[in-house]
């Protein structure tokens, strides 16, 4: 069975609902299923969208400086009715943003943006400035905590080789608490996952759906009729029973529900198998995984 596969000691409840969490190494909880808002539309789009998983059960919204829909993140939890402290936040620092001053900026106009004293998980977007930036910008990032302004930190499209320069460096004292990277059967990183597990780092799989470009694959279809569920679905469960965090994206009332119908059911260990065997490194978007 793939490396993937092993146990976290991290989820918090054994049989897998919406409710469900992981204890990330900062000591805060993370819901185990998140909405993603990649491409969602400023404006009433993004806040509808964001509406519909509240009332769908979701307490995870996954958004970014980059997204331009910050406000409206922060809009939409504010009508929501629920409590501030009953919703999980993450949001990026872009490339651009990155340095030590930039990032301090950048990340009190994301506060700002999105109406809140603190933000959950607050990430580096990306390596992709280089090794002087990075460093900088997560030295800046342990200040946020130590502010109050941020309640864990962490990563996004790190390799292993960022990973293990960040570790080796005496000055970051606060281990990144997620790394958030594409995952899915047809791109597993057992590279990546397998040092994440080892250093006690969440693995957050964005595009778990492959921006719908698998959808129609025969082996995903043929398991997807097995369980009488979508192949979305299918997705989400294998990315869920794999200990993932898992984004899904949607800004369709009917789809953010349906990808949140995913506790009815468990897919077996040997349909999990032929869904790992699909593995052939496709990436749907960028990989700077890999980036120096």
């Amino acid at each position: 069975m793939s490396d993937i596969m092993s146990e976290s000691n991290n989820i918090d409840n054994l049989t897998l609902n919406i409710n469900s969490t992981a204890t990330l190494n900062s000591g805060h909880k993370i819901p185990l299923l998140g909405l993603g808002v990649y491409q969602a539309p400023p404006g009433v789009t993004t806040e509808r969208a964001i509406s519909w998983a509240l009332k769908a059960g979701y307490r995870h919204i996954d958004t970014a400086a980059l997204y331009g829909n910050e406000a409206d993140v922060g809009i939409a939890i504010a009508s929501s009715g629920i409590p501030r402290s009953e919703i999980f936040v993450t949001t990026k620092i872009w490339n651009s943003d990155q340095g030590y001053s930039t990032t301090l900026r950048a990340a009190e106009s994301s506060l700002a943006k999105l109406q809140t004293d603190y933000i959950d998980l607050l990430l580096l977007h990306s390596p992709l400035p280089g090794k002087k930036k990075r460093r900088e910008s997560y030295l800046a990032l342990q200040e946020l905590v130590a502010f109050g302004k941020a309640k864990s930190i962490g990563v996004s499209n790190y390799g292993v080789h960022h990973l293990t320069e960040m570790l080796d460096d005496p000055e970051i004292t606060i281990k990144p608490a997620v790394n958030q990277i594409e995952v899915h059967p047809w791109l597993l990183r057992n590279d990546i996952v397998t040092f994440c597990r080892e250093n006690d780092i969440i693995v957050e799989a964005y595009s778990p759906l492959t921006k719908g470009l698998k959808l129609r694959d025969r082996t995903l279809v043929k398991i997807a009729k097995k369980y009488h569920k979508s192949p979305a679905q299918i997705l989400i469960r294998w990315s869920l029973q794999n200990n993932f965090v898992t984004l899904p994206k949607s800004v369709h009332k009917e789809r953010i529900i349906e990808n949140a119908n995913v506790y009815d059911f468990k897919i077996e260990d040997e349909d999990i198998e032929s869904l790992n065997e699909l593995d052939e490194y496709f990436v749907t978007g960028w990989d700077p995984t890999r980036a120096e």
